[in-house]
């Protein structure tokens, strides 16, 4: 892939510490379809905050795996639209992989959000979920990168 290729970086999005986009578009190699291929999302808005995070005044962190994960989706499925001009959407993910800081607690939670999106099986994209030490902050339990095709 060319580094030339269409990449997305919306400015009212989070922006990563490094220097890579939300998003790059690839055309397919019989030019009639296009993949994007989707960077770690994570529930972070385009001020830096965390959805699904509460920090209390004793700088307790409080984390809710549900919102974080509908966030992400969100996030993602923002990403997508822009960077295909609306022609696509996160229903045309074809694979996705979750990184989950604890899934002995949070697993059930993120599949009740994913299941929300995919609520059918056979229409939902190949999926890998692994659990992280760690997540780039402490307020993130869950991040989604994923591919997407559309015509």
């Amino acid at each position: 892939m060319s580094q030339s290729a269409p990449y997305f970086r919306p400015a009212t999005h989070a922006q990563g510490l490094a220097n890579y986009p939300h998003a790059r578009t690839v055309t397919s190699p019989d030019g009639k379809g296009s993949y994007i291929y989707v960077s770690g999302t994570s529930s972070r808005r385009g001020d830096g905050t965390f959805v699904g995070a509460t920090r209390s005044e004793d700088g307790t962190i409080t984390l809710d795996i549900r919102q974080q994960t509908a966030a992400v989706l969100s996030n993602i499925d923002a990403i997508i639209q822009g960077a295909s001009e609306g022609k696509a959407s996160i229903h045309d993910v074809v694979d996705a992989t979750v990184f989950l800081t604890n899934t002995k607690d949070d697993y059930k939670g993120m599949n009740e959000e994913w299941n929300r999106i995919w609520p059918d099986r056979n229409t939902a994209p190949a999926r890998t979920t692994v659990e992280v030490r760690a997540l780039p902050r402490e307020e993130i339990l869950v991040e989604i990168k994923c591919t997407v095709y559309y015509v």
